[in-house]
């Protein structure tokens, strides 16, 4: 079902019926998956996270469907933290079709590296001329960049901080299960990012490995201001009741529906959200909301 937005506020803050909006699914070339080996042999992301047969690649006709079926309205698409430059332009290139092609439900980052300097700089003005509103997904670990150093990451956070770009970073646990792509962008590596960069628009996906729970510490939730956490791949991770301490402590503003499409269906996400016994408002706010505020859809 298509949904028009003539007053995009008055449409969020109706608490009869919320809309869904997905801020966290990949998609990729359908060519890719007949691709595997090569680009797995170009691409240590790729190689680490879809090499195997198993690994579910979407398209966005893919997610198109999931989303149908699903009660998904919007979605935030974007490709992976690749380490190749042509296979990046290349998922970006069809990134920038399906948001073209699909301007009513979904909406594009573009995926570049930080260690590529200027190149990384060039390909992502390139995407936001081509209607792209933001830089993510960043995986430090395969990409090979400190997340920490300030120098490297400074021309892909100026850039988008000019541009009002918000930048989505994968982060992860220090503690816990081991799962593919978990990597080591853990709550202190990403402290130290965001305070290099105040004035950055930052997402931090996954709950950002645990951050949102120092907001208890006093200094915390002043760096955090233009911090917001997605509940990417929540029920992966973290028992229903995520969602409401990370609304009370980070605040409700600042938590963005997501489920890590294809690597699982928004249905288990969807189904943790509304189970967690939220208030309205805030149920409201987080599946749709938020993002449609901080993306001005």
């Amino acid at each position: 079902m298509l949904y028009s937005f003539p007053n995009v506020h008055s449409a969020f803050d109706c608490t009869d019926y919320a809309l869904v909006i997905d801020a966290h699914c990949h998609i990729l070339p359908p060519s890719f998956r007949d691709r595997r080996a090569e680009i797995a042999q170009r691409d240590a992301t790729f190689s680490e996270l879809l090499a195997s047969p198993d690994a579910r690649i979407a398209s966005a006709e893919d997610l198109l469907e999931a989303m149908d079926r699903d009660g998904v309205d919007w979605a935030v698409v974007m490709g992976m933290g690749w380490t190749d430059y042509e296979t990046a332009v290349e998922a970006n290139d069809y990134i920038i079709q399906a948001v073209g092609e699909h301007p009513d439900r979904l909406t594009g980052f573009c995926s570049v590296n930080p260690a590529w300097g200027e190149p990384a700089v060039a390909e992502a003005k390139r995407c936001l001329a081509a209607g792209l509103v933001g830089i993510g997904e960043l995986h430090a670990d395969t990409q090979g960049f400190d997340i920490t150093d300030a120098g490297t990451m400074a021309p892909v956070m100026d850039l988008a901080r000019v541009n009002g770009l918000p930048v989505l970073v994968h982060a992860s646990e220090p503690v816990g299960h081991q799962y593919p792509g978990k990597g080591s962008a853990t709550p202190d590596k990403l402290y130290r990012f965001i305070q290099n960069f105040p004035d950055n628009v930052i997402i931090c996906a996954h709950w950002g490995g645990g951050l949102p729970f120092y907001s208890l510490m006093p200094e915390v939730p002043d760096v955090l201001k233009n911090v917001y956490f997605d509940s990417a791949a929540s029920p992966f991770l973290y028992r229903p009741e995520v969602f409401s301490a990370v609304a009370e402590l980070a605040g409700a503003g600042k938590v963005l529906f997501a489920s890590d499409y294809p690597l699982m269906e928004a249905s288990r996400p969807l189904q943790q959200v509304r189970g967690a016994g939220l208030a309205p408002d805030v149920e409201a706010a987080l599946l749709s909301g938020n993002a449609a505020r901080l993306l001005n859809l």
